[in-house]
């Protein structure tokens, strides 16, 4: 990196330092041309999506005539359904409905305080999770993603990391890596549910990217019937808002075990009444609407916009990282040991880039995180492919 860029990358470093959130990053980078920093979805409505649009004063009135109830039991059943969920079916009444998955995890950090129980959580992860937890005091011990890798491996690697602990919260498929139990089977994550019961664990699982293990063309197993005919205790988070493309309109649901829903309940209504109909019966639409054209809608752009990321951008600088679950990001390697994520990141804003640094992800060991960086694919593939070669130009000109 020559003198000029360098004093120009230690400028825009100032500006990232002051940013001490993923969430914070994402604010700033809604400012930019090309902004790859939140996975939210930001692409244009298909063909029959565009007709739900057009039904939007339809679904409201729908909304006013119906129940809060019947709209609330209508998105449990459609989105259970076609994620092929249906022993949490089964207790429809104990599945609570809440505007954001980040609210779910307040909700089960509120339960983790009052218990004062100490937590194995997965990293990397997505920040709000660890960073919800700190907010509510609960001390935290990293789990390396490593430890679930090898099924054979994974209830000896959880008795050394994991055996002082109370509770373990994972995320599958993972954000950012894509590492799924569910990737060849459901044997690893039977290990997991065989621990936690052998050693009276609390069983946390946020399930917010599960529909792209459906987009990606593969079965999605019933957990809860895993989890149930176990006699599992556990915390289940479900989500939408990183699928369709609904202007960050979304639900997400919560389901316990029965020896703790009732502990968990007033806490759930401490934070909200329901869930707006009108938001409950839009999702219901754009789910019904996958499960008619088999996900297309979501899957052929998120895999045309991948294709073309990893064309572009897998070379000497930076390697993309093949994930278990393609998901609505990609995860890329920084080659050179030289250059931070951080630092890259600062070049990148030179031309209107926003990606987010990998540290953020590494809620424990930051330093491992600076070796990576997260693009989101969920956008317009012209924008898509104009903001990639937007990277690869800033590359070229780090070679100058």
């Amino acid at each position: 990196m020559d003198t000029v860029i360098a004093n120009e990358v230690n400028e825009q470093l100032e500006s990232v330092k002051s940013r001490t959130d993923i969430t914070q990053h994402e604010i700033e980078a809604l400012k930019t041309e090309f902004n790859l920093a939140d996975a939210h979805t930001h692409q244009s409505q298909s063909p029959t999506q565009r007709q739900i649009v057009a039904d939007l004063p339809a679904i409201w009135y729908q909304s006013e005539r119906q129940t809060q109830y019947q709209s609330e039991q209508a998105f449990i059943e459609t989105f259970y359904t076609f994620h092929g969920q249906h022993t949490a079916l089964k207790r429809k009444e104990d599945i609570y409905l809440v505007y954001a998955a980040s609210v779910g995890m307040h909700i089960t950090a509120t339960y983790l305080m009052q218990k004062q129980m100490r937590v194995g959580l997965i990293e990397p992860c997505f920040d709000n999770l660890p960073d919800l937890m700190r907010h509510m005091q609960v001390p935290m011990s990293p789990l390396d993603e490593s430890m679930f890798f090898d099924t054979s491996k994974i209830y000896e690697n959880l008795m050394e990391k994991a055996i002082m602990l109370d509770a373990i919260c994972l995320v599958d498929p993972n954000n950012p890596t894509g590492f799924s139990l569910f990737a060849d089977g459901s044997e690893a994550f039977e290990e997991v549910v065989r621990f936690c019961n052998d050693y009276n664990k609390l069983l946390i699982l946020d399930f917010s990217f599960s529909a792209f293990i459906l987009a990606s063309g593969k079965k999605r197993y019933d957990v809860y019937e895993i989890l149930e005919n176990a006699g599992a205790t556990y915390i289940s988070m479900e989500d939408t808002g990183k699928t369709w493309p609904i202007q960050d309109a979304k639900v997400s649901s919560i389901l316990c075990s029965k020896d703790i829903n009732d502990e968990v309940y007033p806490i759930v209504t401490s934070v909200l009444l329901n869930v707006s109909p009108f938001i409950l019966n839009i999702v219901t639409r754009y789910i019904q609407d996958s499960a008619a054209d088999n996900f297309n809608s979501v899957s052929s752009l998120l895999d045309k916009n991948r294709d073309y990321a990893r064309e572009v951008l897998h070379c000497d600088k930076l390697t993309f990282v093949e994930s278990m679950i393609e998901s609505s990001v990609a995860w890329f390697e920084i080659n050179d040991p030289a250059l931070t994520a951080d630092e890259l990141h600062a070049h990148l804003l030179k031309y209107n880039v926003y990606v987010l640094s990998g540290k953020y992800f590494y809620w424990h060991n930051a330093d491992k995180g600076q070796r990576f960086i997260r693009l989101a694919l969920a956008r317009d593939s012209e924008v898509l492919f104009r903001s990639v070669d937007a990277i690869k130009e800033a590359l070229n000109d780090l070679d100058k």
